[in-house]
């Protein structure tokens, strides 16, 4: 199928939600909210990173309207993970008016985690995927220092790369693809991607899992080097009403690509409450 049938099959729509936060719509059904992973710019993709997240997500645009969300462009220095909530709060209250269904997938998570325990009333069911109660240490110091060698006009994109794959020797090879690639991939406001950085640097829900009451589903993949298994079980075992799936030999960007991924997603979020 080519991209323009495709596109005019899912009824793909873009625009900005309140705060100017950049949206990619597809799909029919009551709405899902796709909470984007950590992205150089707060807009929507183009080129093959949009090629990607539609192909990612036409699985889902089969029983829902999806709505691939990203973070408000020009965030202040010193912005908060509570902020940003906050943000969103408004933002899909009001779009939709009501309770939604929310996917955050790595950073998204972390958003998305945020959101359900600050705005318990704007999010009907969570799915958690690759992310947890706070970035791992490996996480939080490689994210920093892409941060800072941005906002220095350095290059930085490779070093990202020991938390995108399982092994040191892949690391080391995708790092060297991704140090030529970076002058295609920096951000156009470095500052407003280090607020962001700064913002989840400091995020930490350890104490505050327990105030999620929304049904919640975690996926994590089993050789995810950005967060550990210990994190994914300790989000799960802090949520009241939540459950917990580790997909074997699964990597930090694998669990979205699994082919499990889309049917489990589906099933929880179109389960009938007991």
């Amino acid at each position: 199928m080519s991209k323009s049938s495709l596109a005019a099959e899912l009824n793909i729509t873009e625009g900005a939600l309140k705060h100017g936060m950049p949206y990619l719509a597809m799909g029919s059904g009551r709405p899902l909210v796709f909470l984007r992973w950590f992205t150089p710019d707060h807009a929507n993709p183009s080129g093959w990173m949009r090629d990607a997240e539609i192909k990612m997500l036409a699985p889902l645009a089969k029983h829902f309207r999806v709505y691939a969300v990203n973070r408000a462009p020009g965030l202040s220095e010193g912005i908060t993970m509570t902020d940003i909530a906050t943000q969103h709060a408004a933002a899909l209250q009001d779009e939709f008016g009501e309770p939604v269904d929310v996917l955050g997938i790595s950073s998204g998570g972390s958003i998305a985690l945020q959101l359900a325990a600050d705005h318990p009333k704007v999010v009907r069911r969570l799915v958690v995927a690759s992310s947890g109660y706070r970035l791992d240490p490996l996480a939080k110091e490689i994210q920093l220092r892409y941060g800072e060698a941005v906002f220095a006009g350095r290059r930085a994109l490779h070093l990202m790369a020991p938390i995108a794959v399982s092994s040191r020797a892949l690391a080391r090879v995708l790092g060297v693809a991704m140090w030529l690639f970076d002058p295609l991939a920096r951000p156009k406001n470095p500052a407003d991607t280090y607020a962001f950085i700064r913002a989840e640097d400091a995020f930490d829900l350890d104490s505050r899992l327990h105030e999620i009451t929304t049904p919640t589903l975690i996926l994590g993949g089993e050789r995810d080097a950005a967060y550990s298994i210990d994190n994914f079980r300790h989000t799960a075992d802090g949520i009241p009403d939540s459950r917990l799936t580790i997909y074997p030999r699964t990597t930090h960007t694998g669990v979205a690509k699994h082919p499990n991924f889309a049917t489990d997603v589906t099933t929880f979020l179109t389960a009938e409450t007991p």
